[in-house]
């Protein structure tokens, strides 16, 4: 039983470094992934199971707080996609979604796409995206196409 998250990632913590940042939780029976770059700090996951997840912690996630199905419903919720989960007995992959795709606009927020998605750069790199994906609508993301959170900093109004 792993409770020490599973740091992958870069000495300097530049924007673009900061990309490669996942840690991963273990309670056993499910693996929960945080990629710190995609998250919007929705506060969703710390509001929905503060048992598990507390941004005032160090570690922020405590994956022995509850059970591994109350956690992946938890996981399932995270509007961005920051979080991810698989179950250990699988493979390391993160579950993907088999759904219809919807897209929501978020008042004030980003534009959320549920479902599998594949999003092309400019350089045409190809990055596959599943379960939901927040898309930046202020401008002023530092992780463009994608929200970071900073339309709560700069106040956008949509």
């Amino acid at each position: 039983m792993l409770s020490n998250p599973v740091f992958v990632r870069s000495e300097r913590k530049t924007p673009e470094l900061m990309k490669d940042i996942t840690k991963k939780y273990s309670n056993g029976e499910v693996t929960v992934v945080w990629k710190p770059s995609e998250c919007i700090h929705s506060g969703i996951c710390f509001r929905g199971l503060g048992e598990v997840f507390d941004p005032r912690k160090r570690p922020w996630v405590t994956i022995e707080g509850a059970a591994t199905d109350r956690i992946i419903t938890q996981v399932k919720k995270c509007p961005s996609g920051a979080l991810s989960y698989y179950l250990n007995r699988d493979s390391e992959e993160p579950v993907k979604v088999e759904a219809e795709t919807i897209v929501e606009t978020l008042q004030n927020g980003p534009l959320l796409v549920y479902g599998n998605v594949s999003v092309k750069d400019s350089a045409g790199n190809i990055t596959r995206k599943n379960n939901v994906t927040a898309f930046c609508r202020c401008g002023g993301s530092g992780n463009k196409p994608y929200c970071d959170g900073s339309h709560k900093r700069n106040g956008f109004v949509g």
